[in-house]
């Protein structure tokens, strides 16, 4: 019987892969490098109260203004000191507004990877057509700004449409990260062509961690130990996991001190691959 929850048309991996060098389990450092459209804003943001229908909330537009003026430099910053590589979901309107800090994101060796227009524009809202604008502005913005085309998409909220992968394929992308349903990659087939699906991971992520349910930052570092050491010693599989920070969140002061920390304890870690989703593409493809 078919069923969203048994889909007929995806390969899956083994229980005998495992990561370069034997590892079983790889971190990928994912950089939310998010904009709204001109008129939209975040409906998070750091005040509790919400604010009466039909009002602008110039709070929330400043707090996520922060991401492209300030944060993104600040983490930047911190990769570089550790010589760390991260995978940046990127929004086209940012490569639009801010093309020389995207072009930067890139000159210093981390994945771009397209995350819709906007984060108000989601792919499951939008009838095909629309989708398939935005699938090609997206693109088009992030390669005039830096000169490289992305293979890798992931919707905001992770909430692509039933066609996106489909369209996806159609524009020449080889992978997408909407999806969290598995602890490794994994194919999908259509009548057009394959594309693999990297799963994402919520739980060590700072916009849900701090601010939806408003935890201390530092418990993050917490988190990703005793998940890191329970992973290594105990899982009998390869896994992937990913630990996220948002410019306009973690590349705050408060929050960069963590993001820091997290990028520290997984360098130094000897029994985990700390890689990029594009790295966990090349490698996974041949598996498949």
């Amino acid at each position: 019987m078919s069923s969203v929850y048994k889909p007929e048309n995806v390969i899956r991996l083994g229980k005998d892969f495992v990561w370069p060098g034997d590892k079983k389990v790889a971190v990928v450092i994912d950089v939310a490098y998010e904009c709204w459209s001109d008129g939209s804003y975040s409906g998070i943001g750091p005040m509790g109260n919400v604010l009466k229908p039909g009002f602008i909330d110039n709070n929330a537009i400043s707090w996520g203004r922060y991401g492209v003026l300030q944060g993104i430099h600040r983490v930047l910053r911190i990769l570089k000191q550790h010589n760390a590589k991260a995978s940046f979901m990127t929004n086209g309107v940012i490569a639009e507004l801010y093309p020389a800090d995207v072009k930067q994101v890139f000159e210093e060796g981390h994945d771009i990877y397209g995350h819709s227009y906007a984060m108000d524009v989601i792919p499951t809202y939008l009838d095909q057509s629309a989708e398939i604008a935005n699938i090609k502005r997206t693109t088009d913005l992030i390669v005039n700004a830096c000169g490289y085309t992305p293979k890798g998409w992931i919707s905001p909220r992770l909430t692509g449409s039933s066609k996106t992968s489909e369209l996806l394929i159609e524009n020449g992308y080889k992978w997408h990260s909407d999806c969290m349903d598995d602890d490794l990659p994994y194919l999908e087939k259509y009548p057009t062509g394959d594309i693999m699906a990297i799963p994402f991971t919520m739980e060590i992520n700072d916009m849900p961690h701090s601010v939806r349910y408003g935890n201390s930052p530092g418990e993050l570092v917490h988190d990703f130990l005793k998940t890191i050491d329970w992973m290594t010693k105990f899982e009998p599989n390869a896994t992937l996991m990913n630990f996220t920070a948002h410019t306009h969140v973690y590349g705050r002061p408060a929050g960069a001190l963590v993001f820091d920390q997290l990028i520290e304890l997984a360098s130094n870690r000897t029994d985990i691959w700390l890689t990029t989703r594009e790295q966990v593409y090349e490698y996974a493809k041949k598996y498949f």
